[in-house]
């Protein structure tokens, strides 16, 4: 008996939100999608009961797996994602033998998917509140329950609680909504910041928007702003409280992402049966979508989260792997793991960092290949496991009853014109997106998002628009939703 076999009871028995039996109207899966967009940011101000002060493991990726630190949705989609990377990774070595068009089969990824979640939860959040000590229990509720151990399970309760509502909230919008729950938590996260670091007044927190900055700047009141004709009064109106740099890097993410959308290579395609029918096959350069990012990032963030634990528990680690001064790595193998966020983490002739030029020079030259190398393998990966490899892609078009022109109505042969862009295009798109996402963060974004961040939400919002103009061509046109099989 296989594994199949053995786990088949559990998975299949995993809870799971009920797809809708017929056609969900385009206003319904709005509804859906807004109640779902209220419920999160509802969730990320519910702060944590029993929690005196906690650290964010996860502060420079934030912007990424979403969430809110010291709220319910504190781990935000990372087991989610770390799940999705771990399925990715046994898919491609074609270690669970699953056949995903097999309907049974489905069922068993789509528990399998609940499962490693559930782990995943259980083996971020259980080191974050009982071994690193990241959280620091009320010294009232102790009194009051006897036992910091108690209040400490109280904490993990509520983690591990709202880490489930983000996983069904995901479900929800995939069947219900329009895109998908993990796009709409990082555009809804992301775009809090830019909004932020876009209008933020003086006095409400720490950080200054732009425009209330500059505005203080011109009228004076921004207080000591050296002369602007000296190195460190551009250095001031550059990188410092001027942010040019982050505005110019954002403004360039946001047209090479929605240039690079547009781009593609399109293959001719005409109907076998129905002549004067035609058509073409978009291969995007983006072809894997920006969404594998996720994935990179997240492997990244796990090695940190690794670090800090490791460093806490043991209290301190080798100089050769790791060495930390108020929680951030400065030195050994998990400094140069570290990816840059900012401009300050790199320009060390501004005087704001304590390495050497060849150490900083080694972590941006690490950052680089593994967000390029990494990109690139992940959306490989990505499109595979996703049923858009030349393969897949042939079948889709054969079923169709499409044919490329000039060609026999094989799917071989199909599949052989396909492999001459798809894996290319793949690997190109993945690259090119690991490039920027380290090239925004070196130079700095609005609000401090990452570059990563930066390029999914632009990639997300530009897809969830043409599903948004798709739903609603479908909704004038039934008879469209027909023949697309809607």
């Amino acid at each position: 008996m296989g594994w199949k076999e053995t786990a088949e009871p559990v998975l299949t028995r995993m809870p799971a939100v009920q797809r809708p039996e017929g056609h969900v109207p385009f206003k319904r899966k709005l509804a859906w999608t807004a109640g779902i967009l209220v419920l999160y940011f509802f969730l990320t101000n519910v702060t944590l009961y029993g929690v005196n002060t906690s650290t964010d493991l996860f502060g420079q990726f934030r912007s990424l797996l979403a969430g809110a630190q010291g709220s319910v949705l504190h781990l935000g989609i990372g087991p989610i994602v770390t799940a999705s990377i771990v399925l990715q990774l046994l898919g491609g070595a074609d270690l669970l033998g699953l056949d995903t068009d097999d309907p049974r089969d489905q069922v068993l990824y789509q528990g399998l998917q609940k499962l490693l979640v559930v782990v995943m939860i259980c083996l971020t959040g259980l080191p974050m509140v009982f071994v690193g000590g990241f959280f620091q229990p009320q010294d009232a509720l102790v009194a009051a329950l006897g036992s910091p151990m108690a209040v400490k399970w109280l904490i993990f309760a509520q983690i591990f609680i709202g880490a489930i509502f983000v996983l069904f909230m995901d479900e929800i919008v995939s069947k219900w909504g329009v895109g998908s729950g993990i796009g709409l938590f990082i555009i809804a996260g992301v775009s809090q910041s830019l909004v932020g670091g876009l209008f933020s007044p003086r006095g409400l927190g720490n950080q200054v928007g732009l425009i209330p900055q500059w505005f203080d700047i011109i009228t004076g009141n921004a207080g000591n702003v050296p002369s602007l004709l000296t190195g460190e009064g551009i250095q001031f109106l550059l990188i410092g409280q001027g942010q040019l740099i982050a505005l110019i890097t954002t403004v360039l993410i946001f047209a090479i992402v929605v240039y690079a959308e547009s781009v593609r290579v399109e293959i001719p395609l005409s109907h076998a049966r129905v002549k004067g029918a035609r058509g073409r096959f978009p291969v995007k350069l983006i072809y894997a979508s920006v969404l594998p990012m996720i994935l990179v990032r997240a492997l990244q963030a796990n090695i940190q989260f690794l670090g800090r634990i490791l460093n806490s528990q043991l209290g301190g680690l080798p100089a050769w792997l790791g060495s930390y001064s108020q929680g951030q790595p400065t030195g050994g193998l998990f400094y140069y793991f570290a990816p840059i966020q900012a401009p300050r983490d790199w320009m060390w002739w501004a005087g704001t960092i304590a390495q050497e030029p060849w150490q900083v020079l080694l972590r941006v030259a690490i950052d680089l290949a593994f967000m390029v190398v990494g990109g690139a393998i992940f959306a490989v990966f990505w499109v595979e496991t996703t049923d858009m490899g030349p393969e897949a892609t042939a079948k889709q078009i054969q079923n169709s009853g499409m044919q490329i022109p000039g060609f026999r109505q094989n799917t071989g042969v199909i599949e052989k014109v396909m492999e001459r862009y798809i894996p290319q295009v793949t690997v190109l798109g993945g690259a090119l997106v690991g490039l920027l996402a380290v090239l925004a963060n070196m130079l700095g974004t609005i609000g401090a998002v990452s570059g990563t961040g930066l390029l999914l939400t632009v990639s997300i919002t530009y897809k969830l628009y043409e599903e948004i103009a798709e739903e609603q061509l479908m909704e004038m046109h039934p008879m469209m939703r027909e023949m697309f099989g809607g």
